[in-house]
């Protein structure tokens, strides 16, 4: 059995339209819910993210509509089950740049992903605290920060080096009852030196 994740690869031109319905902020966050917690109801839905159940089924029919979302299995005739077609979501930054509006694209996605990560700093304190989660997980959780002198090469393979090991993990652990899931927040963001100060700004 393996976990490698089915990709979708987004092409910013060819896929205009769909990149334009995802970064709705509450299309983002039912499909995250979607791959964190598999199949669901748009009324399943609603209650967790706080918005009416007439609310989150126009909008899962807007995911549907660009293939993010599909129907999943019914458990009954009663019920409308929706699943998320894909476990990630990608494209290619430089077409990204390149196309109309989609530098704004990426920054709306890019900070929707920071929500994201304090929702689970959050839930991951909160089931420390009340015991949902076992304390062996207290030594190797935690955010870390680094400040290295990268190529272009070099920060790209690093993001493929992450990624397959990333995969060899989950692999290993599949079947493991120990395994939980975890949420893996990576970046590589290069910053240009800061501007040296202006000559009037040294003088005395």
């Amino acid at each position: 059995m393996t976990s490698e994740p089915t990709r979708r690869v987004l092409d910013p031109e060819r896929d205009g339209a769909a990149f334009k319905a995802l970064t709705h902020p509450l299309r983002i966050e039912l499909l995250g819910l979607l791959r964190q917690h598999g199949p669901a109801t748009a009324s399943e839905l609603a209650a967790r993210t706080g918005e009416s159940s007439a609310s989150t089924s126009y909008h899962l029919r807007v995911l549907a509509k660009y293939a993010f979302v599909a129907e999943a299995d019914h458990r009954d005739s009663r019920e409308r089950r929706w699943k998320a077609v894909h476990s990630v979501t990608s494209w290619s930054n430089e077409a990204m740049h390149r196309a109309p509006g989609g530098r704004a694209a990426l920054s709306a996605l890019r900070r929707r992903q920071l929500a994201h990560l304090e929702r689970s700093l959050a839930r991951h304190e909160a089931d420390l605290e009340s015991g949902r989660l076992d304390s062996a997980w207290q030594e190797p959780s935690g955010l870390s920060d680094s400040l290295p002198r990268l190529t272009p090469e070099s920060l790209a393979e690093l993001w493929e080096t992450l990624a397959a090991k990333t995969a060899e993990l989950a692999a290993r652990d599949v079947s493991d009852p120990r395994a939980e899931q975890v949420v893996v927040f990576t970046a590589g963001l290069p910053l240009a030196p800061e501007p040296a100060p202006d000559a009037e700004e040294n003088t005395s």
